[in-house]
């Protein structure tokens, strides 16, 4: 048995705030412990109790930080590590300029097992603990993911994408093989370690009516599968996608009459949505993710946050990477703030959290497992410095309440705000940042 005791201030979250002073929503302590035990959360609570239960465990003391749950990322594309930040027009011209021939290279076992590597690596100094996953159509990538997140024991949802059209030689695979590699796939490792497999159908542009009725046939005979894909980023992709499927009422009904809609089904984007597909969406319970870094740096639109939770459509948030620009939550949220701003739907930071964190854990049906500092869950932590910058701590001298430190995180945060990383209990920022330094050494 291996028991640490973590002391510092405390936050999580027990269900979405209702507003600023929806103090029940949260538990806050000044001094807090959280015993980890053999990778999961064993007790929290006020220090004081929390170490009479664990007299002899090494105490790590992050005062003054703030621990909380690790950030939970529902929408990121492994292959394209390298291509963000890379200047592009719109949605179709980024994925034929730059995103495909990227994961053409994808081919090669190695190079996956090194991006494996760089990939969580950014994921973990940022404070990502879990991730929603497209890999490229190669089983090989998917291979490599999973591979080094099980050395990692670090939670990770993800999948080979499917695509049998509009994309080069080399990145499309058949009906039939996209089923046979995912299928392997899930046997292989769903359930394995802290893995968990998601059907994915890129989107409707690069499948063929016989591979979604694959996609769909895979999600019918693995239930406990999730399933991604995208939808209505673009309003040149949704033209697109109604010339190739003529007979559909709208672009969700694609998804819809091949039986990829329900609690677990993942929605990138879904901003330019007809009334019709909102209701599919309520009725349903399938999930929008919101990636505003993407959308802003796209163009593509804005995401109607408010609009969507008023029907009681449960929305996820993530970074989208490599189209989205950055690797942090705290980033993503930033960016969030102001869409949402644009729209007149305010996104206070005790909101926002919880969103990162158990909401989105909500979102992918794991609540009980991640995205909370409760006792039993898994030990994913996030350990966060309001005065990690001189801008920061020059702004925080005059905060006085956890909202505005909140948001001065939200705002000014990058991955120099993130003190620490704990996943499964074990420390990861310091070894994360190294091996980054060592795989990507600065110019001479």
């Amino acid at each position: 048995m291996t028991e640490t005791l973590l002391r510092g201030r405390l936050l999580t979250f027990h269900r979405d705030p209702a507003g600023p002073d929806d103090a029940e929503a949260y538990t806050y302590l000044e001094d807090a412990g959280l015993l980890l035990r053999d990778g999961r959360i064993a007790a929290s609570g006020a220090f004081a109790d929390v170490a009479l239960q664990a007299p002899h465990a090494p105490v790590v003391d992050h005062r003054p930080h703030l621990m909380m749950a690790g950030f939970i990322d529902t929408h990121i594309h492994f292959p394209q590590v390298q291509v963000i930040a890379s200047w592009g027009a719109q949605l179709l011209d980024w994925l034929n300029g730059y995103t495909f021939p990227e994961e053409l290279r994808f081919a090669d076992p190695d190079h996956c097992a090194r991006m494996a590597q760089a990939f969580l690596d950014q994921l973990t100094v940022n404070g990502t603990t879990t991730a929603v996953a497209f890999c490229s159509v190669h089983a090989a990538s998917a291979e490599a993911l999973f591979a080094e997140a099980t050395r990692r024991d670090m939670r990770m949802l993800g999948g080979k994408v499917m695509m049998d059209r509009n994309a080069p030689d080399g990145l499309r695979d058949t009906p039939q093989q996209g089923y046979d590699d995912s299928a392997a796939l899930i046997a292989r490792w769903h359930g394995r370690g802290r893995n968990g497999y998601v059907i994915t159908p890129r989107f409707a542009i690069t499948s063929t009516p016989d591979q979604l009725e694959m996609a769909g046939a895979l999600a019918a005979a693995h239930p406990g599968c999730h399933i991604q894909t995208h939808l209505s980023e673009n309003l040149a992709e949704i033209a697109y996608t109604a010339e190739l499927y003529p007979e559909a009422r709208d672009y969700l009904d694609i998804y819809e009459r091949f039986g990829l809609l329900g609690p677990r089904t993942l929605l990138g984007h879904a901003i330019h949505l007809r009334p019709r597909e909102i209701d599919a969406l309520a009725a349903t319970g399938a999930h929008p993710v919101f990636c505003p870094t993407s959308n802003l740096f796209l163009g593509s639109g804005l995401f109607d946050e408010g609009g969507l939770r008023a029907r009681g459509i449960t929305s996820g948030i993530a970074t989208d990477v490599g189209a989205g620009t950055s690797y942090s939550m705290l980033q993503t949220l930033n960016e969030g703030y102001k869409v949402l701003q644009l729209q007149g739907q305010p996104l206070h930071p005790l909101r926002a959290f919880h969103w990162a964190t158990r909401g989105n854990a909500e979102v992918l049906g794991l609540a009980d497992r991640i995205g909370t500092l409760d006792p039993g869950t898994e030990a994913d932590i996030t350990v966060l410095n309001v005065r990690a910058t001189e801008a920061m701590a020059l702004r925080a001298e005059r905060a006085s309440t956890l909202a505005e430190e909140l948001f001065i995180l939200q705002m000014m945060g990058d991955d120099r705000a993130i003190a620490e990383v704990y996943v499964a209990g074990t420390p990861r920022k310091a070894a994360a940042r190294g091996a980054a330094r060592i795989r990507h050494p600065e110019p001479a």
